[in-house]
């Protein structure tokens, strides 16, 4: 899977082609192989507690009003075909489909009253707290995990910051494990695709000394590192090759994405799912919350995947008996594991998506888009859980109390991590300081 320094016709001087230099298996390294990694800077490893976040995305935009904001009273054609359950919080109800989530929301925030979405099926704006088409700076802005990787750099020389695991899927935006925006390539996610990740990142038939010769692959590399600094596309090459063999001669990671070495109750209890996409969304594969865990407890501060694909204008309640139950059991078996391994005042969890769907449920018995109002699901981060954020009216349609903004969720989430965004600023492609949030965009003071 791993070739370095194999000979092959029509190479360089030193009988090494680029491309077979750059292939390691399925393993894409924010989309390039070995070069276009994270960069290796001076930053220290951990300083005291491991502040992390995992975000996962419901493509599609999940229905607010069939989860976790029911209206009983609304009339037949609004309020749908599920019922509310109690909750371990007094007062709370969720849908009857949440059984799991519904006995742990002590330890879950709702959040009912999202707002300031945009009509687009991306997952941009859960990625960066922006709108895609809104005022941009050159290069773009970066995804939280890249913003993550640069402020707080890594935790593990052997392991990425911020990781990636959503599949590529047909609608492209709905795979999308973020965009290092200005901060370059060298602050994308690790992406790892196929089924065999672990195996693509074995060294087979290359020993270590080999790989650790250091003159041989700066040689390799010669002609390499003069394209790319014409087109001024990569830089510190060095740096790419150092944290590019750390990964490789360590077992951290691999060790990480061996769901083997888990004992296998905790396996049976995050379960399996699916990885057959759902139409042209990604898969609802269920041990990707278990791999989200242990890349945090190797070392990532950021992990991002998506789960099932919601955008349901014709049969709601069918694919919802499909998919709610499987989003209980990954959801609540990751707040609990976190929990029981005192990872849960450092681990923020956030479940949302682009949007939210329309109240009236249409001729096919889907809903629509609906970007005036949608939900949210936080837990851990040491934030005050066990309550409910914000409402909508009767029928669903707007926010009546609390609107909370995609901003005010990331200004949570960077207050969870200890990163200070009004503070914080990264420069961009021309010489501009960009602050990471706007003055106005603070915490959720009900969490914090």
């Amino acid at each position: 899977m791993l070739t370095i320094l194999g000979r092959d016709e029509g190479r360089d001087d030193h009988g090494v082609s680029r491309r077979s230099f750059l292939t390691i298996g399925g393993m894409a390294l924010g989309g390039l192989s070995l070069p276009r990694l994270l960069r290796a800077e001076d930053a220290p490893t951990a300083r005291g507690s491991h502040k992390a976040v995992i975000m996962i995305f419901l493509a599609g935009g999940p229905p607010h009003q069939d989860m976790f904001d029911l209206k009983t009273e609304a009339p037949s054609e609004i309020r749908g075909e599920f019922k509310p359950i109690g909750t371990n919080v007094h007062g709370i109800q969720i849908c009857e489909l949440f059984p799991r989530m519904a006995r742990m929301a002590d330890k879950l925030v709702f959040i009912r009253s999202m707002v300031g979405a945009a009509d687009n099926h991306y997952a941009y704006q859960c990625l960066t707290g922006r709108h895609q088409r809104g005022p941009q700076p050159a290069g773009g802005w970066p995804y939280i995990g890249s913003v993550i990787a640069k402020v707080e750099g890594p935790v593990s020389r052997g392991v990425p910051a911020a990781i990636g695991l959503s599949p590529k899927t047909q609608h492209r935006p709905w795979g999308d494990n973020g965009q290092p925006g200005f901060l370059g390539a060298a602050y994308a996610p690790f992406t790892p695709e196929g089924e065999e990740v672990r195996g693509d990142m074995v060294l087979n038939g290359i020993t270590l000394e080999r790989l650790r010769d250091r003159k041989t692959l700066l040689s390799s590399f010669d002609r390499f590192r003069r394209e790319a600094d014409d087109s001024g596309s990569m830089e510190g090459l060095d740096a790419y090759q150092q944290q590019a063999m750390e990964i490789l001669t360590s077992s951290r990671l691999a060790e990480a994405m061996d769901l083997s070495k888990e004992d296998p109750k905790t396996v049976e209890r995050y379960g399996k799912g699916s990885t057959k996409p759902q139409d042209d969304g990604p898969w609802a594969r269920l041990d990707q919350f278990l791999m989200a865990r242990r890349l945090v407890q190797a070392g990532a501060r950021c992990v991002t995947l998506a789960f099932g694909r919601w955008d349901w204008h014709g049969k709601t309640f069918a694919r919802a008996k499909e998919n709610f139950p499987m989003l209980d059991q990954g959801v609540s078996a990751l707040v609990e594991d976190l929990h029981a391994r005192g990872m849960d005042k450092d681990v923020t969890v956030v479940v949302w998506g682009e949007f939210g769907r329309t109240p009236k449920i249409n001729k096919d018995g889907g809903r629509d888009h609906w970007p005036q109002v949608s939900c949210a699901l936080l837990a851990g981060g040491g934030m005050r859980t066990g309550q409910v954020i914000g409402a909508t009216n009767r029928l669903g349609e707007y926010a009546s109390e609390r609107p909370v903004r995609f901003q005010e969720v990331f200004a949570t989430i960077y207050h969870n991590m200890g990163i200070r965004p009004q503070q914080t600023t990264m420069v961009d492609l021309q010489g501009r300081p960009q602050y990471l949030l706007e003055p106005e965009d603070q915490p959720i003071r009900e969490l914090i």
